[in-house]
């Protein structure tokens, strides 16, 4: 509880040397705002000293904002915690105050540092939420109401785990929920120095486990790094003073190649014509610690990364060409993430340069907006249910309800709001939650639309098709990846184009295989939710393909991997040219008119007959085996061999025989092969009252939903 922390000056918690602070105000001092609390004015209509510093930060993100719900929370909120201390001694409403600070500084919009003023009162006070409700109207009351449950769940208990769905789920209908409760964090790990060893590292582990991750995909970086910087100082003490030392020595270096690189870029730019804000970004403690153990021997520009900061998206493009022309440029390291955004809604161009000693200097470049988004995430977006402005650009606008349209929805948050109401129990939604916070890589993937899906890193086609069709992928029967097949079990690469081929048939099921191949919640809990309804389906999944053919269906033989069996020459009249010779249509290519056919002489006397693009054809012409022509007579029904190719898929056997009885064609044989990597091969042999009827049979049965190929079948028979 936010009760439990203390102030840093008893004993503080590790923090990064002043000169790789992140540059801005000053870190106020809680002792002095503690007395101004105590001894602020007395005249209710002016604005306490104590929140001047929040209404400064406030006034530069939001000029016009209006002041008058900050001083009337403060009032009450300072009021409602008179006679409260925190452990250091310090009066409470020192608490509430700083984390109303972090958010101003992020460009949070009012009603969010209203709440957050508030956000302990209803926990810890007797203001009630009905109090809240009437003073401050309902948007405050439920941001208050939304951060007081998430203050009495236990992250990481088993037992809680219904608990926190029903937080999350609340408190994931409005992201400024998840905003206050990330900056109350912040600054508790700020003062944990005076707890015990044992509580620091408990409450560390949550942070890194649940509220890092949850930091991560709303995008709220500022507040992720300080984070992990105070959680690695907790339980990596060790690494966390060797870290330390290592940025101490390189700030004590004359020279600085970085700055150095930097003085070039903005010499670049300036030549060029373009406007642009070169900085120093230094790398935060945990970035540095990966940096080091990934290359070994740190260089100078190894401790931070350039920021170039432009008006305009073609400005970023334009920075980036003039940089890999007049600079040698790492072509490996470039990425875009303008063109296809993070899940997080991160956009910014990554590029990086190399000088001639060899030492390299990785490069971001964004807009000025694109970096207030990087930092602040969710909170720089403001309230995303207010009404819509008249200048607000499409991808704002309100919906057919009236109200804006959540920017955050596409992303992460939507899908969780989306798989958690179909998680079948606490538990399951809990362990998935954790391992779907684990994901810390993110590919795009693209739709032949041109949409993209946003899916972690080793995702497979399955995960794609219920990240796109939700509960109706179970109908999916394969995919198209770059333009060719592919099983659902394909895992994706970032870039890959993925078209899924749905079936028709609205009882169609997904396949416990399934499971081995997703990654993604939506998916994992969609097919054990489908799983836990149909037991009896899913326990006989495997004799499937029996259990679905129909009446009068013939039953499917073990498949052999010799040719078909030879057509019956009385039905297919082939002349050939040789006197008394007993004609036999090959079963490797099993010709029927009007296929172009050819002969060739074998022991008694036979003549076989293949089709001219035969490769036993092209094999016995390699022998010296002469041809015989040959050529059709009079011909009424005969038979013929079809292999159709398909994706496994309940009813697809019932579906296929009925497919061919429709074109008027009795099926003489079939054989059904046992599925491999969810594809199945069907082997027919048919009888057509007439050969014109073939095209139309083939294409028929091309149109069964899950088949992709009907082909008649090419063995690798030998000469003969």
């Amino acid at each position: 509880m936010s009760a439990e922390a203390t102030n840093p000056a008893v004993s503080p918690a590790p923090a990064p040397p002043a000169a790789h602070r992140r540059k801005g105000r000053p870190r106020i001092d809680l002792r002095r705002l503690g007395r101004a609390a105590l001894l602020g004015p007395a005249t209710r209509d002016r604005l306490p000293d104590a929140i001047s510093h929040v209404a400064e930060a406030h006034r530069a993100h939001h000029p016009d904002a209006d002041l008058e719900p900050l001083r009337r929370a403060y009032v009450l909120a300072e009021s409602s915690h008179r006679g409260q201390m925190r452990k250091s001694g310090e009066p409470y409403i020192t608490h509430p105050l700083a984390v109303t600070l972090i958010l101003a500084e992020l460009g949070a919009e009012t009603t969010t540092l209203t709440a957050s003023l508030l956000h302990d009162t209803v926990e810890d006070t007797d203001v009630t939420l009905d109090q809240v409700r009437e003073q401050f109207g309902e948007e405050v009351r439920y941001l208050v109401d939304g951060v007081t449950k998430l203050e009495k769940v236990d992250y990481g208990a088993a037992a809680e785990s219904e608990t926190f769905r029903k937080m999350l789920v609340a408190t994931g209908n409005d992201v400024r929920v998840m905003s206050i409760k990330l900056a109350d964090r912040l600054h508790n790990m700020r003062t944990l120095g005076v707890m015990r060893p044992e509580k620091q590292e408990r409450i560390a582990k949550v942070t890194r486990d649940v509220l890092i991750p949850l930091a991560e995909r709303l995008g709220v970086q500022a507040l992720k790094t300080e984070l992990e910087d105070l959680v690695f100082a907790i339980l990596h003490p060790e690494e966390y003073a060797h870290t330390r030392e290592l940025i101490a020595d390189n700030d004590a270096r004359e020279s600085d190649p970085l700055a150095e690189i930097a003085e070039e870029v903005r010499g670049v730019l300036r030549e060029a014509g373009i406007q642009a804000e070169v900085l120093i970004r230094p790398r935060h403690f945990v970035s540095l610690h990966r940096v080091s153990r990934k290359r070994g021997q740190l260089r100078g520009t190894d401790f931070g990364r350039l920021l170039v900061l432009v008006n305009e998206d073609a400005d970023c493009y334009a920075v980036l060409g003039e940089l890999h022309t007049c600079l040698t440029p790492v072509v490996s390291e470039f990425k875009d993430f303008i063109a296809v955004p993070k899940f997080n809604l991160y956009q910014s161009l990554h590029t990086a340069v190399a000088r001639g000693d060899g030492q390299v200097a990785e490069v971001l470049i964004r807009t000025h907006q694109m970096h207030k988004v990087a930092e602040a995430g969710v909170v720089a977006l403001g309230n995303p249910y207010a009404a819509p402005a008249e200048d607000q650009t499409d991808g704002e606008r309100a919906d057919g309800d009236g109200e804006r349209v959540d920017p955050t929805r596409p992303g992460w948050l939507s899908r969780l709001l989306d798989w958690q109401q179909a998680a079948p129990d606490a538990d399951m939604f809990w362990s998935t939650l954790r391992e779907d916070l684990a994901q810390d890589r993110e590919i795009t993937v693209f739709r032949p639309d041109g949409g993209t899906l946003g899916l972690p890193e080793g995702a497979s086609c399955v995960d794609a098709a219920y990240a796109q069709y939700g509960e109706d992928a179970h109908a999916c029967i394969g995919a198209r990846v770059n333009g060719r097949l592919a099983t659902l079990s394909t895992v994706l690469r970032d870039g890959d184009t993925v078209q899924l081929l749905m079936g028709q048939d609205p009882a169609s099921e997904p396949s416990r295989e399934w499971l081995d191949h997703a990654h993604t919640p939506a998916a994992r809990i969609a097919i054990q939710r489908w799983l836990a309804t149909h037991p009896s389906t899913a326990a006989d999944e495997p004799d499937a393909l029996d259990a679905e053919r129909k009446d009068g269906a013939p039953a499917p033989r073990p498949a052999h991997d010799e040719p078909a069996a030879p057509s019956d020459t009385a039905n297919a009249v082939v002349v050939a040219e040789q006197p008394d010779a007993n004609v036999r249509l090959a079963g490797c290519c099993t010709p029927v008119p009007p296929d172009e056919v050819t002969g060739f002489a074998v022991r008694g006397g036979v003549v076989t007959v293949h089709r001219v693009e035969c490769a036993a054809v092209t094999r016995m012409k390699g022998l010296g085996r002469a041809e015989i022509a040959v050529h059709w007579g009079d011909t009424t029904e005969f038979r013929v061999t079809l292999v159709a190719e398909s994706f496994q898929r309940p009813h697809l056997l019932a579906d296929l025989t009925e497919a061919i009885a429709l074109e008027g064609v009795a099926i003489v044989s079939a054989t059904v092969e046992p599925p491999t990597q969810q594809r199945v091969r069907h082997t027919y042999t048919v009888q057509l009252p007439d050969a014109a009827l073939l095209p139309n049979l083939m294409r028929a049965m091309r149109d069964v939903a899950g088949v992709y190929d009907v082909a008649r079948p090419q063995h690798q028979a030998a000469a003969q």
